[in-house]
């Protein structure tokens, strides 16, 4: 990735389509082409276009996962700290580390910590917050929440190159080519 010195001039290049299936179609040449960082914006979700574009997995899962596993670990750790090392009492000849009582406890912080993993991991995971976003220096794209389908093609793509990449994008007849500029 470019750092901000070394940004290029513009953030991609955009294509209007006037149609979903359009859009679709377009989004595969997009992919075949090996094109990855690429979005697309439309007034309603589309049938098929999530799994054309996004094909890399999220991590959010294992984010909450170890979220879960850390909560899990910390529960029952602070449970054993507090009744077999610091302070260990015998109460009718029970055992300090009594397993079976610290299970609620241990489960209560798996899932806490979990939940937080997930809401701060998914804020983190898609750039929130984001008050400004360069797509809405396009004057057509205010049609995306609308009628209007858009696939934006973005300029640290490997494959980016200007010319032609705005050459392929008119190449598969949209109702227009814009660059976005930062």
């Amino acid at each position: 990735m470019k750092s901000p010195v070394e940004r290029a001039p513009f953030y991609g290049m955009m294509a209007e389509f006037g149609h979903p299936d359009v859009l679709v179609k377009a989004a595969e040449k997009v992919a075949a082409a090996g094109f990855s960082r690429v979005e697309a914006y439309t007034p309603f979700p589309v049938h098929g276009l999530h799994d054309v574009i996004y094909k890399k997995q999220s991590k959010l899962p294992l984010l909450v996962l170890i979220g879960g596993i850390l909560g899990g670990a910390i529960g029952y750790g602070m449970q054993y700290f507090a009744s077999v090392i610091h302070y260990p009492m015998n109460i009718g000849g029970k055992p300090d580390h009594s397993w079976p009582a610290f299970i609620p406890i241990t489960f209560e912080l798996t899932i806490l910590v979990a939940a937080f993993a997930a809401v701060f991991g998914m804020i983190f995971l898609n750039g929130l917050p984001k008050p400004y976003h360069p797509v809405f220096n396009v004057e057509r794209f205010k049609y995306a929440s609308r009628d209007g389908f858009f696939l934006v093609i973005e300029s640290d793509d490997p494959n980016y190159d200007e010319a032609k990449t705005k050459k392929f994008l008119e190449g598969l007849k949209p109702k227009g080519v814009y660059e976005v500029e930062w």
